[in-house]
């Protein structure tokens, strides 16, 4: 068996597939069909400092070669989080990367405390780019508000940090360069894509908050865009996210410049896919053979091409 294992500066995880937030509930519902701990973590729904109802249906349509979800961050609050999910999260044999989110820096920093104080949680991922919930997303859409969100909350506990950064911006570069100069110890690239759907005959959106956040398959190339362009000005890990369902996906977002990457969308029809990844990857190192460490940035560029002299040149 291939050594899979990764770190992220402080955080080392076993392989480097995860299953992203938002995706995969709190794991139970997932228990009947995947081997936690075969993962190299699993990240839970976004969590909040108190409750939340979350945006008003429907709150997900299918698009062509994708999703649209206005979820709203629905949660029952860190309370109940810490009480009834997280104890048992902590005993699947994997790493548990837990992510929040706040209004306010100070509520990441209050929530990263307590969560910190917890024996047995691996990370923290930084929600600070959810499309569609009124407050948070703007953290993620200024380098010096994401600065401060890592700074504090790397102020307040010991936990490795994971900044999840918005793709709707000018330029994801300047982003991640101010959270991985906070001290970020990864980025997790990226989050959904800013969209709508409309119901033509009925005059209306389809969505109940209007707009949405697309995820699956129709986003990778844009996702691995981002990975790239970061990957060739920021020193900070990054981890891949947005349309993999296939090991083809993993690699090609190594390659892009990911250490580890997040299976999303694809878990609701395929929830054993994670999986499969993980031992498919393993086949390809074994089979190669090469280092994991080895692929991640491993991009060839393409050849330059040359004018030949002579009066018609290039083109002609």
């Amino acid at each position: 068996m291939p050594d899979l294992s990764v770190t992220l500066r402080r955080l080392r995880l076993a392989n480097p597939i995860l299953v992203a937030s938002g995706t995969f509930g709190y794991a139970r519902e997932m228990e009947a069909y995947v081997d936690f701990s075969r993962l190299g973590g699993i990240i839970p729904k976004t969590i909040t400092p108190a409750s939340r109802i979350g945006n008003p249906p429907p709150r997900t349509v299918e698009t062509p070669s994708g999703m649209l979800n206005s979820i709203g961050l629905d949660n029952d609050g860190i309370d109940h989080f810490l009480a009834e999910h997280l104890p048992y999260l902590l005993s699947l044999g994997t790493s548990i990367i837990v992510n929040i989110a706040g209004r306010t820096i100070d509520e990441y920093a209050t929530m990263a405390a307590r969560v910190g104080a917890i024996e047995g949680v691996a990370a923290l991922e930084l929600n600070i780019s959810c499309p569609n919930v009124s407050g948070g997303v703007d953290f993620g859409t200024s380098p010096a508000s994401a600065a401060e969100v890592v700074r504090k909350v790397r102020s307040a506990c010991d936990l490795p940090v994971i900044a999840k950064l918005t793709p709707n911006v000018t330029s994801i570069v300047e982003i991640a360069q101010a959270s991985d100069e906070a001290g970020a110890d990864a980025l997790s690239l990226v989050n959904t894509f800013l969209g709508m759907a409309i119901d033509w005959r009925a005059r209306r959106p389809v969505l109940g908050n209007t707009l949405g956040g697309l995820s699956g398959p129709a986003i990778k190339p844009l996702a691995l865009r981002c990975v790239y362009q970061v990957a060739q000005k920021v020193e900070a890990p990054i981890i891949g996210v947005g349309g993999i369902q296939s090991i083809d996906d993993v690699m090609e977002f190594l390659l892009a410049g990911a250490s580890a990457v997040q299976v999303g969308t694809a878990n609701f029809y395929n929830p054993g896919v994670s999986v499969r990844l993980v031992d498919e990857l393993a086949a390809i190192l074994d089979a190669e053979p090469t280092a994991l460490a080895d692929l991640i940035g491993a991009l060839h560029q393409p050849a330059v091409r040359t004018c030949s002299p002579g009066p018609v040149g290039c083109g002609g």
